[in-house]
C-alpha cells in the first residue's frame, strides 16, 4: 500500500473546532469536528491508504486524546466509505454512521469500482483502492440521526434522495455549518451516476436548505467550502436538469436527442445517466405530435 504522503492534502480549521481535511485527490472532503467527548469524522476518503493520512492529521487536533467518537458516510460511494476500516482499526470503539439504505449499499458499491480499479491497471490510486477492506455503518437511521460530543451535537438528516437513495446532510448548529456530502459540489458539477434521482434531487436540497440560514458555511463533498447562495444557484440549476428531461419525455424525445437539444447548465456529456434515470421514473413517453408539445429550457 502506498504510503499516506503521496495523498497530498491542506488541514484547514472553518469555525470553532471543525476542520476540513481537503485532498488533492478527486478535491475530496474530510469534515471533523471536536467536542469534550473527542473527535468526529463526516467521510473517510477512498482508499486505506488515504485514510493512514487522515489518522495522522486527526491525532494533531485537540481532543485527539480522547479517541474518535464517530464517523459518518455521507452516502455509499466509495470515495466517502473507504476508510472505515483504517479509522476503526485505529480506534476501535468507533462508531460508524450512515443512512439506512447507504449503510445498506456499500458493499456492492464498493466491490463495483474495485472492478472498475481492476480493469484500468494502470490507475495509480488502483492498487491502494483493491487492498482495501470494506466496512459498513452499523448505526443506521432513516430519517434523523444525533452523535453526542459531549458539548456539542452533530444532527444528521436525510433530506431525501439525489445523488444517491441514501444521502444524509450533517448540521452543526452551534457555528452555523451544514456538511452537504455530494449532494453538492463545488470543485465541478453534481455527479448524477447510475444510482442518483434526478428528478428528485431539487427537492431533497430544499429540505437540507431549510436547515440553513442566510450566514451558513456549506461543506460540499468536493471542492471548496462554499455559502448558502452557492447551494440555491445549484439547486436552480438541478431544477433546470429535471424540467428538461420531463419535458423531452413529454415529448418523446429519445436519450440522444435530448442530450444533444437541451440547453443544459452543465456539460451535457455528463448527464446521460440523469436523463435515463430520468425517463425511466417517468410515465411511458407519448409518441411524438400526439401531445402538446413542450419546449425544452
Amino acid at each position: 500500500m502506498a504510503s499516506p504522503q503521496r495523498y497530498v492534502r491542506q488541514l484547514t480549521e472553518i469555525a470553532d473546532r471543525v476542520w476540513v481535511v481537503h485532498h488533492e485527490w478527486m478535491e475530496l472532503n474530510v469534515t471533523v469536528v471536536a467536542g469534550e467527548r473527542g473527535l468526529a469524522v463526516i467521510d473517510t476518503l477512498g482508499s486505506g491508504a488515504a485514510a493512514a493520512g487522515l489518522v495522522e492529521d486527526l491525532r494533531s487536533l485537540p481532543y485527539a486524546e480522547r479517541g474518535l467518537v464517530a464517523a459518518v458516510n455521507t452516502h455509499e460511494h466509495w470515495d466517502h466509505v473507504l476508510g472505515n476500516a483504517t479509522l476503526r482499526g485505529t480506534w476501535p470503539d468507533t462508531a460508524l454512521h450512515a443512512h439506512e439504505e447507504a449503510a445498506a449499499r456499500t458493499q456492492e458499491a464498493a466491490e463495483r469500482v474495485k472492478g472498475y480499479f481492476r480493469d484500468d491497471p494502470d490507475d495509480p490510486y488502483g492498487p491502494d483502492v483493491l487492498e482495501t477492506d470494506v466496512l459498513s455503518a452499523e448505526t443506521v437511521f432513516s430519517s434523523v440521526g444525533v452523535v453526542d460530543l459531549g458539548d456539542r451535537v452533530l444532527e444528521l438528516m436525510h433530506p431525501g434522495r439525489g445523488h444517491t437513495g441514501g444521502d444524509l446532510v450533517v448540521r452543526i448548529g452551534d457555528v452555523d455549518l451544514v456538511v452537504f456530502g455530494d449532494l453538492v459540489e463545488e470543485a465541478g458539477p453534481p455527479a448524477y451516476g447510475a444510482d442518483s434521482f434526478p428528478l428528485e434531487w431539487a427537492a431533497t436540497l430544499d429540505t437540507a436548505i431549510g436547515l440553513t440560514t442566510e450566514s451558513t458555511t456549506v461543506v460540499p463533498g468536493h471542492g471548496a467550502v462554499v455559502p448558502r447562495s452557492f447551494v440555491t444557484d445549484q439547486r436552480g440549476d438541478i431544477t433546470a436538469v429535471a424540467e428538461n428531461i420531463r419535458a423531452a419525455a413529454a415529448q418523446g424525445l429519445s436519450v440522444e436527442e435530448t442530450l444533444r437539444d437541451a440547453e443544459w447548465p452543465f456539460p451535457a456529456e455528463g448527464l446521460e445517466h440523469a436523463v435515463r434515470r430520468g425517463f425511466a421514473q417517468l410515465p411511458a413517453p407519448v409518441t411524438p405530435g400526439s401531445a402538446r408539445q413542450l419546449p425544452l429550457a
